[in-house]
């Protein structure tokens, strides 16, 4: 029976004998010697390829990009992922040539194998519609081998790549666990399911912070934004207050200085929606020096946390809260006396009934601290998952609706 979302999941097929290609995300930090530092993802898809144990399983992934000295085979994670199963994931030296196609057609139920990088195929990132994709040779060589295909890369879907795109033209496609998990849970965060909803929004990433903002008070989302780290100095900036020369530097740094106007706007638009700082942290050679926003000295120190009072308000507001999103640090959390801030906000978020973070930064502290299972979702995704929450539509997501519909067209 097909469910009534407008994108199709593993419930949908009968995969049973079935060769599934899953285009995972198993891209991972790893030293240089070529070993896995943080397996997060790998461990995150386990529950997908459980539920295909009836079937014949070909694993498509990434690692890195050209040019990066992590840029690397798929061996390791084949053997990581080996671990976490209970048995062989075997690792192909090939994506698409002869011995990847005689691979896949001589595997048989239960087996599951990966296939080597796909980003050392050139084609891979090149951007483009799907239409395009669909007539590259690496699509055309695999496909005929391949019965359904399913799209669990949340993390790299805001792309329009190659193996995100292509395969779904032409075959019946669906989403994966890590997928089916990432959109459930993200929506229950832009919908604000639980009231009050509450993102805290922190981090560098200033225009995209501002986007989503925008996005969460206009549909009604969120009932309040919480700023910290950067895109809270931009707020405190919009909001007429003297930063510092070197803070306001940093900003045009980082290419936002034009942000300023734009974050008064948002500023002017949701008055008393928006929470920013009471105090900051200066960073006095490496000591941490609190200083109230009404009270900032003429003196030329980098913000780089929340104050106390900011933290004490903030975190009130955030046990409070039936859903919480969490995106971005709120300083600079890998120096010690400046993670303070990040550290209270996310044990302030396990208070909650619903709590969310966004990939990157915060979900590796949360991590860190041990706080992982006390959160209700983990985001995978970086880019993906502020991009979804900002309300652009991810490549990746539409190419899942659209082969939804074809295939309840042709049933």
């Amino acid at each position: 029976m097909l469910t009534s979302r407008d994108y199709l999941t593993i419930d949908d097929f009968d995969v049973d004998g079935k060769t599934i290609l899953v285009r995972v995300d198993l891209n991972t930090p790893m030293d240089m010697e070529g070993n896995i530092l943080d397996d997060m993802r790998i461990k995150s898809h386990i529950p997908t390829i459980k539920d295909l144990d009836d079937a014949k399983v070909v694993l498509m992934a990434h690692q890195s990009r050209a040019g990066k000295k992590d840029f690397t085979t798929m061996k390791p994670h084949a053997q990581r992922m080996s671990q976490y199963l209970g048995k062989e994931v075997e690792y192909i030296d090939d994506i698409f040539g002869t011995y990847a196609r005689s691979s896949i057609s001589s595997m048989e139920k239960g087996d599951v194998i990966l296939l080597e990088n796909v980003r050392f195929y050139s084609e891979e990132s090149i951007e483009r519609p799907a239409s395009d994709h669909a007539a590259t040779h690496m699509v055309r060589k695999l496909s005929p081998l391949i019965d359904i295909f399913l799209n669990d890369a949340f993390a790299v879907s805001h792309r329009s790549h190659l193996s995100i795109m292509g395969f779904t033209e032409i075959l019946p496609t669906g989403a994966g666990r890590v997928m089916e998990k990432e959109i459930s849970s993200l929506d229950r965060g832009i919908k604000g399911s639980g009231r009050p909803c509450i993102f805290v929004l922190g981090g560098a990433k200033v225009d995209d912070s501002l986007k989503v903002a925008k996005n969460v008070l206009i549909n009604g989302g969120a009932d309040r934004v919480l700023v910290t780290g950067v895109v809270a100095n931009v707020m405190l900036a919009a909001a007429g207050v003297d930063i510092g020369k070197v803070n306001l530097d940093f900003i045009e740094s980082q290419g936002y200085t034009d942000q300023i106007a734009r974050a008064k706007q948002v500023l002017d638009k949701f008055d008393g929606k928006i929470g920013y700082p009471l105090d900051v942290a200066f960073n006095d050679g490496g000591k941490r020096v609190e200083v109230l926003v009404s009270e900032l000295p003429d003196g030329n120190l980098p913000i780089n946390d929340i104050g106390l009072e900011t933290i004490v308000a903030f975190s009130e507001e955030i046990k409070n809260a039936k859903t919480v999103v969490l995106n971005g640090p709120a300083g600079l959390s890998e120096v010690e006396p400046f993670a303070l801030g990040t550290h209270e906000i996310i044990k302030a978020a396990i208070n909650s009934e619903y709590s969310i973070a966004g990939g990157g930064h915060i979900s590796a502290e949360i991590r860190n601290l041990g706080y992982e299972n006390d959160f209700s979702h983990l985001s995978t995704g970086g880019g993906a998952c502020i991009d979804y929450l900002a309300g652009d539509a991810l490549p990746g997501i539409e190419a899942l609706k659209t082969a939804a519909i074809r295939y309840r067209l042709n049933r």
